[in-house]
């Protein structure tokens, strides 16, 4: 009898939470003859680390029902099990995730899952690691007995896997990543941040992000530490010694609540806001409210960053600096605002309490922070990244999902507590503002640094 081949696709995050890496795991079940009169039931495990395929503030969105496929052969019992196979593809300047279904390997149909933050890709190759693993089965009288007990093996070795997956650390020296200057300009001197207010947001919910923005560069410090002054201070390692200081202060606000351009904005809508706001050494944040649809917001991102050419001044037309974040609160809070809310997906574990008491909030602070980081050193697309130019992993999306040591897949790390509120939190900001800031990529040691 030949031997009869299965193929097991699982990705190894299927039950955990993911940020900030892939790693896909693939079983070969080989069935063989032996002299023992007996079958040898091979198992071949084979570990594709894919770092990183992008992922948001929390772990992509993804079909863990269907994580198995089982190749067909005639001489075995039937299967009909589905392809899962995690493929990394660029969407229009994003990297979106995309799941191929199939009940045959010939025939796949995309869908996108739901979910990427910031866009990224690694020109790096994946990392392969391949294990044989050998289990001698008695004699079976049908094939079908002798495929299935080989399938229960594997279960119960995926298994193992998944837990060991679940204690990866995502600090230190896992997260070895070489970032490239590429020459652009990175944004330096005095740089004010305005921010365009599209929607309904509540008088306590501004004072959220301006606090936040204060607190970068505030003339006063604060004397609790660590805090977001401290927190911003790293992205000063990325600038040469000789480069004026970048000190970011709160410029001017815009606000449109009568929602000018409707409930649903396209991108370009999105950058036709961001040009309202002062353009000279400015970065200029859009915030769009919860009620507020966007393209691709939660099916693809959470925010995002760019440049645009702004007016003619003078004759000279210049590019400025700009930034999107959504309010996720009601639309996708698991996916843009974790840790603050469970997942769609993965372990329910009990979320972490907000700081500011404001999920939605709270999670724009995230996102809004690892995209000024990304801004400053990026600005305009040619600064520090890594991997492909219209994808790039910047200094804060390197590292999502990490806010304290200790941390990996599903958990933030190691956070201070208030001891009022029960908040986690790693910041401290003007005004006794408490915040939870991402973890940003050190370049001298290329790896995530966090507070604490």
């Amino acid at each position: 009898m030949k031997a009869g081949n299965s193929w097991l696709w699982v990705p190894s995050y299927f039950s955990l939470q993911l940020p900030p890496f892939l790693v896909l795991t693939f079983f070969q079940l080989i069935t063989e003859n032996t002299s023992l009169d007996g079958k040898v039931c091979k198992l071949k495990v084979q570990t594709h680390k894919v770092w990183p395929c992008p992922v948001p503030t929390y772990p992509p969105i993804v079909d863990t029902k269907t994580v198995i496929n089982s190749l067909q052969s005639p001489k075995l019992a039937p299967f009909n099990f589905s392809n899962f196979i995690i493929n990394c593809q660029k969407t229009n300047a994003l990297s979106s995730w995309h799941s191929l279904h199939s009940h045959h390997p010939h025939n796949l149909t995309s869908s996108p899952t739901h979910y990427i933050y910031p866009p990224t890709l690694l020109s790096s190759p994946p990392i392969h690691q391949t294990t044989i693993h050998l289990l001698f089965l008695k004699q079976h009288k049908q094939m079908a007995s002798l495929t299935s007990s080989c399938l229960l093996f594997t279960l119960f070795l995926t298994i193992s896997i998944l837990q060991l997956s679940s204690a990866r650390r995502l600090t230190g020296s896992d997260t070895q990543l070489q970032f490239q200057y590429h020459k652009g300009p990175l944004l330096t001197g005095k740089i004010s941040v305005n921010l365009i207010w599209y929607g309904n947001f509540k008088p306590s919910q501004k004072a959220i992000i301006t606090d936040f923005i204060t607190s970068l560069s505030s003339p006063k410090p604060v004397t609790a530490q660590p805090s977001v002054a401290t927190w911003w201070k790293a992205t000063e390692k990325y600038y040469k010694s000789s480069s004026p200081k970048l000190a970011l202060s709160l410029g001017s606000q815009i606000v449109d609540q009568n929602y000018s351009l409707g409930k649903s904005l396209t991108t370009n809508q999105i950058l036709k806001l961001a040009a309202k706001g002062p353009q000279a050494n400015a970065i200029n944040v859009v915030l769009t409210s919860a009620d507020v649809a966007v393209e691709g917001f939660c099916s693809s991102r959470c925010g995002t960053h760019g440049s645009s050419v702004g007016a003619r001044v003078n004759g000279k037309r210049s590019k400025f600096a700009y930034i999107w974040v959504g309010n996720s609160e009601t639309q996708c809070p698991g996916q843009c605002a974790w840790p603050f809310h469970q997942p769609i997906y993965g372990p329910q574990n009990p979320p972490l309490v907000a700081p500011n008491n404001d999920v939605g909030l709270d999670g724009m602070i995230i996102n809004v922070a690892s995209l000024l980081a990304g801004t400053a050193t990026n600005p305009f697309g040619n600064g520090y990244f890594q991997g492909p130019k219209e994808a790039p992993l910047e200094a804060g999306s390197a590292c999502t999902g990490v806010y304290g040591k200790g941390a990996y897949p599903g958990y933030a790390g190691n956070l201070l507590v208030d001891p009022t509120t029960g908040a986690s939190y790693n910041a401290n900001g003007v005004n006794g503002r408490k915040y939870l800031l991402p973890a940003l990529v050190d370049p001298k040691t290329s790896a995530c640094s966090t507070l604490v």
